[in-house]
This record gives structure tokens, sequence and C-alpha cells, in this order.
């Protein structure tokens, strides 16, 4: 794809929908649609503690990798580019995770990265791909698998604090230039695996015991 796609105009201090890469948006979405009953597959008849092990260390394998590219150590490598193929596989990816363990971010995120797209461009895609993605694994999982009421409930008390995150983090996402922004993912990527494997690795012991 043509890095002009990626160029932003008129935005100033606030997030706009024309900073979403509406190409990639859509390729992540079908690739999401494809990955997702592959992901609800796996839910049903694999071991979850195993599977959020595996994810957790992969999350945090690409934090590593991408960390040490910005450390210099792989200046050599140019930064893959974003194409078809990239952006299906990408969103198959978070299909899969999100059915999963319910994560959708991590595969999309670490794809764009290492592809080097703008922050406000991985920024806006993202929270538009997250609003697609989970909203149709919610509905599949009530479908297909259920979802009990104590989730429900659980899930509607963290929502006021989703959305007190958001609007802080909001004005601190609109001031971080594309490094600082960088920086930032590469470690709440590095935090998120980091707690997956943790207590993955908790539960798997408690279970053996």
């Amino acid at each position: 794809m043509p890095n002009t796609s990626f160029k932003l105009t008129g935005l100033g201090n606030t997030w706009k929908r024309r900073a979403i890469a509406w190409g990639v948006l859509l390729r992540l979405t079908i690739g999401a649609l494809a990955g997702l009953p592959l992901g609800l597959l796996a839910f049903r008849y694999s071991d979850p503690l195993v599977v959020r092990l595996g994810v957790g260390a992969m999350i945090l394998s690409f934090a590593v990798l991408m960390a040490l590219r910005r450390r210099g150590r792989g200046q050599d490598l140019a930064p893959p580019a974003l194409s078809l193929g990239g952006d299906l596989g990408a969103g198959a990816a978070s299909g899969i995770a999100t059915a999963l363990i319910g994560m959708a971010g991590p595969p999309a995120l670490i794809y764009l990265l290492l592809a080097k797209a703008g922050a406000r461009t991985v920024r806006a895609t993202l929270l538009a791909f997250f609003v697609l993605a989970y909203g149709a694994t919610l509905v599949s999982h009530a479908l297909t698998i259920g979802i009990p009421g104590s989730t429900w409930i659980a899930a509607g008390t963290l929502v006021p604090f989703a959305f007190l995150g958001g609007f802080t983090g909001r004005p601190i996402g609109d001031r971080l230039g594309t490094e600082s922004f960088t920086l930032l993912a590469i470690a709440l990527l590095a935090v998120a695996g980091l707690y997956t494997v943790a207590s993955a690795g908790i539960g798997l012991t408690i279970r053996e015991r």
C-alpha cells in the first residue's frame, strides 16, 4: 500500500475520522471475521490456560523484538510493508486471539508498529477495528458458546472505568509524538505479555497441585 494513504491532514490535536486507514481497516476486519470461527472452535476444545501461556509468550517475544530493533540491532532489516496478505493475516490473528482470550489488540498493533504506520493512524484505525472485532466476537460467543450472567455483571461494572480510562488517555495520546507513542505501545505490549504469561503460569501451577 502506498505510504500516502497514511498522510494525515487537518487533524490539529484531536482524533478525527479521516485519520483511519479505511483500506487497512476493511482488510483487518475481513481477516478477523475469517479467523473468528477458528478461535471459537479452539476456545471450545483447547486448554484455556495453555492457550493463554502461548499467546502471552508470543506477545512478549514480539515486544522484545521491536525493542531490540529500536535499539539499532535491527537497522539492517527493512520494516515489513503493509500489504493485502499482511492486513488479512493480522486481522485473522486478531480474530482468533479475540475469541480465545479476548485480546484483539496485540496482533494488529504489532503488525502496524512493525510496518511503522503513523501514530495517529494506528490509534484511529485500531479504535475502529476494536469496535467491529469485539462486537462480532461478543455476538458470536453469545450465540454459540453462551455468556454467563455473572460475566455480564462483571463486564458492566468495568464499563465506567473503561470510559474513564479512555477520556483520560485521549489527551495524553494527542500529545505523544511517533517516537513516544511507539515506545509506550511496546511497553504496554510487554506488560500485557508478562501478565498473560504470569497469570497462566500461576493457574497451571495451582491446577497441578
